[in-house]
């Protein structure tokens, strides 16, 4: 199992959120870095998809204990490993560029349901996006 998890959006460090101090014991920052794929603003939280043509940035963390961090952003991200098809969110194994240079594999959650007319982020970065409004 992938040591690794990627955060892009209210999970990230500032937000201070109950869920991430859940399990702050179990992360060690990694260092900033980007994915491939789209950024949207929710209005609460925003949503990262899939796409070959932009970036988002982030942060990345080792996990000392996978299986208790996973499961426990598996509960706050709505993810289901049995139906994923039906989740908010998927967990995918993602390639992720580091800041600092080289490559390495994260857990990093995709959103899984329509957009609507959520604004896309073209920066790929929600905490510079946050700070220009």
């Amino acid at each position: 199992m992938a040591q690794l998890v990627f955060f892009y959006g209210t999970l990230m460090t500032p937000f201070n959120r109950p869920g991430r101090r859940r399990i702050e014991e179990h992360l060690a920052f990694k260092g900033r870095g980007s994915i491939t794929a789209a950024l949207f603003d929710l209005g609460i939280y925003p949503a990262a998809v899939p796409a070959p043509d932009a970036r988002v940035r982030g942060e990345v963390y080792e996990m000392t204990d996978p299986l208790v961090v996973l499961q426990a952003l598996d509960e706050i991200e709505g993810y289901r490993p049995a139906e994923p098809d039906a989740c908010l969110y998927t967990r995918l194994l993602t390639p992720v560029a580091l800041d600092e240079g080289g490559m390495v594999e994260a857990w990093t959650y995709f959103y899984n349901a329509p957009l609507g007319r959520a604004e896309r982020i073209v920066s790929g970065d929600y905490l510079e996006y946050l700070k220009a409004r």
